[in-house]
Parts: structure tokens; sequence; C-alpha cells
């Protein structure tokens, strides 16, 4: 039996800690995962329409093999700029990749497209770097949800969305974790009711407790919003992988995401997961604990997703409701 951490987020991964930062004129925000030590990291890009910084270091056959963290932002392309203030702050630290008499942070970034969700979009000053900075600084084992960091200017089809975070602990003793910002072309709930896709991964009611719509229209088009989106994620383990193994950690939580919004993977998202694990405790079965792995990352990232909407606030010049203001709760 598969049962949720103590704080439901990816932060029951010991060590783990998360910071959110946000500008509410902006309308957008950063969010950063980092640890107490470097980490091994995967990555899965599903979409068709990625913005990442150093993915392609993750790749396990590349040299380096730990990160200091990973960032999650709105801005678009130019909210790839967050991860110079997450590395300027981890460089002023003495933290990162040493080469020779140098350090260099490894921080690897991807972005969501936020830019119609109704912020000032005026500025001169890229504002990315600084509010990288303001999230790393935040950093802690317990945060919010909805519409805070990367979360702050998302949407989906006919919702606003936001920062999720779900967890498991597994019958091993591993834990697993999700955190995702949820920007996606597609919905989260089913046709125009309040029920979620990925309410059948419910658990404690921690989106509403509604249970599963059960008739789906025969054919029906999901509704979408043309435009720029993607859903962009990360799930964790305490578990000892290596890049393959966490490569196949984000991998097999892409169908998560599948579960949690209709339709994902589309060309115009740029959906994808980073896979991470501490290495702080040990694969006894190198068959059965991956394979399980793999599943609760996909059962956690479908409820982080559905958490991420379910929690989202209104805020002034919202461009799309909240699920709590179109269904009460």
């Amino acid at each position: 039996m598969m049962v949720p951490g103590q704080r439901n987020a990816i932060t029951d991964v010991s060590g783990l800690l998360v910071g959110n930062a946000a500008d509410a004129q902006l309308k957008s925000g950063v969010t950063v995962l980092t640890a107490e030590a470097p980490f091994t990291a995967g990555i899965n890009v599903m979409g068709g329409a990625p913005g990442t910084r150093e993915s392609d270091l993750l790749a396990p056959d590349k040299t380096v093999q730990e990160v200091n963290a990973l960032v999650l932002s709105g801005g678009s392309a130019y909210g790839l700029a967050a991860a110079d203030g997450v590395s300027s702050a981890l460089r002023s630290a003495g933290v990162g990749f040493a080469v020779g008499p140098h350090i260099v942070p490894i921080v690897p970034a991807a972005i969501i497209f936020d830019l119609a969700a109704g912020g000032d979009q005026g500025w001169e000053e890229n504002p990315y770097p600084a509010l990288g900075r303001a999230a790393f600084e935040a950093r802690g084992n317990t945060f919010d949800l909805g519409s805070v960091g990367a979360g702050t200017g998302a949407t989906t089809a006919n919702l606003k969305g936001g920062l999720g975070s779900a967890s498991l602990i597994l019958p091993s003793g591993h834990t697993v974790g999700a955190l995702v910002a949820v920007n996606a072309l597609g919905s989260a709930t089913v046709e125009d009711s309040a029920h979620f896709h990925a309410a059948p991964c419910e658990m404690e009611g921690e989106f509403g407790g509604l249970g599963p719509k059960i008739t789906y229209t025969t054919g029906a088009v999901p509704p979408t919003k043309l435009g720029g989106a993607t859903t962009i994620a990360i799930v964790a383990t305490d578990a000892a992988l290596d890049k393959a193994g966490c490569t196949r950690l984000a991998t097999a939580a892409q169908d998560g995401m599948a579960r949690a919004l209709w339709p994902s993977h589309t060309p115009m998202d740029g959906d994808l997961v980073f896979g991470v694990a501490t290495g702080a405790r040990g694969i006894k079965d190198p068959l059965r604990d991956p394979l399980l792995l793999g599943h609760a990352a996909a059962i956690c990232l479908a409820r982080a997703i559905a958490r991420g909407v379910y929690e989202a606030r209104a805020a002034d010049g919202d461009v799309l409701p909240t699920w709590r203001e179109r269904f009460g709760g």
C-alpha cells in the first residue's frame, strides 16, 4: 500500500527544498528545487515546444553527474534567465561543480508560456534573474501551492492553473514526490464539470473529493487554448538512481500528465518532466523497485496537477476563473 507523506509534497523526499517567488504585476514567478547536497537528475520531453537550459547535460552519457538546483519559471524564453539568479546565489555560497579553481553551479531550467496571463509585460530589464534568486533564498521544506511561484500566471484551457505537489511512501520505504507548474493547452477537468481527470488517483480528498465523472461524451473534443502553453514538472525520490534511472523515472511520470490533462504532449505544449534522485536509500530489488518508483511517480504527478488547479486563487486581471470561483469550495 502507498500512502501520502507527511507534507504531501515533494519535500517529503528528505533533503529537498523548494522556494517560490512571484511578481503580482507581472503575473509570473519562479519555483526552485534544490537540496542540502548535489543530486542526480534526468529529463524526459514529450511536448512539441519546450524551453530549457542545460537540459542536454542531463543525458546519461554526459559528463556532469549531479546538479545543484532545478528551476521552473514563467516568462517563456525570458524566464530561462531565472537560472542566472539561482546560479549567482549558489556561486556566492561556494556551491557548484569544481573545474580546477573555479566553481560552476549546475542549474537546469524549464519555462512555461504565461505572457498572455494578464500581467504587465512593459518591463525594460528582465525581472527573472531577481525572481530566481528570491525563490532560491525562500527555499524550505514547506511551501504554498496554487497561484504561487511558477504557477502564478499559469492557465489551462478553461481555468487558472497553478503550482501543485504530492507525495507517496512506498512499501519498500522509498519516498516519491512531484512538483508541477500546470499551464496546459488542455483541460484538467472533465468536459464542463468540476470533476478532475486525475480523480481515480486522488487521496484523502486532496482536490475536492468529488470522485470520477462516470460518463464522457463519446468523441467529444476536449477544450483547448490554441496558443502558448506547457506543463513542466519534477518527480523526485530518495532511491539510489543513476542518470539513466532518473531519466526512466521522468519518462514513467509522463503517464501521470496524460491521465490528468486532456490533451497533453501537444505540438504547442513544451511538456517535460525532470527526474531527481537523492540516493539516500538503496535499491533492494533491481527489477521491482524501479517499476514501482515509476508507477508512484505517475500517480504523484497526476495528483499534483489536479492540486495545482484546485489550489489556484483569483487575482486582479485574471483572464480565466479559478476552479473555486467556477465550482465553489
